[in-house]
């Protein structure tokens, strides 16, 4: 049976003739913490395949915006969500849409590394025990995994004589690369970053910087950041928030050298925030 979040077939672009498509669409999207509402008819198109960033003062609703693409704000009982989001052309509010299959679609990785307290090893292989029927599988074919996920966040030369190690030794840098290639075995589509680099020094920064760009094109990246020079160097676009409102959405350049909101100037130039 084809999961109700499965790509489409590729189809002419909505907008002019941009061929990449979509792989975030949002109409409307109001969010509610009890009475405090916290998100206001935000309506944005995130393309497939490119890092765009999510910016603003803090409390502006980045966050909360970005833990909607995998609704993991209604883990908490007082969120109230109105409005629609697409993602890979399915609505996620629609009542057949399977929140364990749309969390494997849409990953998300964390301000501070979170590996499992269990080897480096089991933590890839995860996902794989937890979602599919990992029995079925030969050993070979998890180390084949293994491999390939470590691999593509290039910690395979550093960690495959440690595999049976602990992932809470590892270092921070190496924690937050774990955490993702976490998610690489559940084939995402999307990949959710939610100020990755906040716990780490200026070479791990520069190391998850590197990585994201390795990934973009294969995977749709969307990262919160407070950083504006991180913003500037590591996307390709980004969208200004203020006050639970999308101010400005453009291309990276545009949007640090001209941009079209005067609070998106005077945010960028420091004037608040």
């Amino acid at each position: 049976m084809t999961s109700p979040l499965q790509p489409p077939a590729p189809a002419a672009s909505p907008v002019g003739s941009d061929p990449a498509r979509f792989s975030i669409t949002t109409r409307d999207l109001c969010l509610w913490y009890t009475k405090f509402q916290a998100l206001r008819n935000v309506t944005v198109n995130i393309r497939h395949g490119l890092i765009t960033s999510l910016i603003g003062p803090s409390g502006c609703g980045k966050t909360t915006l970005l833990r909607c693409f995998n609704r993991v704000n209604e883990r908490y009982g007082y969120v109230t969500t109105r409005g629609e989001i697409r993602i890979l052309d399915k609505n996620i509010y629609d009542p057949d849409v399977s929140l364990i299959e749309l969390r494997k679609k849409v990953g998300m990785v964390f301000q501070r590394p979170n590996p499992l307290p269990i080897s480096v090893y089991e933590n890839v292989v995860f996902g794989i025990r937890l979602h599919r029927d990992s029995d079925s599988l030969r050993r070979s074919q998890l180390d084949e995994e293994v491999e390939k996920a470590l691999t593509e966040v290039g910690l395979w030369n550093d960690l495959k004589d440690r595999l049976d190690a602990k992932a809470t030794t590892l270092q921070l840098e190496q924690q937050q690369k774990l955490c993702i290639a976490r998610l690489l075995p559940l084939k995402p589509d999307i990949i959710l970053m939610d100020e990755p680099c906040s716990a780490l020094d200026v070479e791990g920064t520069q190391a998850i910087e590197e990585l994201m760009f390795s990934l973009k094109g294969r995977y749709t990246i969307v990262i919160v950041t407070h950083n504006m020079a991180q913003a500037r160097r590591a996307s390709d676009e980004c969208i200004f928030m203020l006050m639970g409102e999308l101010m400005e959405h453009t291309r990276t350049e545009e949007l640090f050298l001209t941009p079209r909101h005067p609070k998106t100037a005077d945010y960028i130039e420091g004037r608040y925030g």
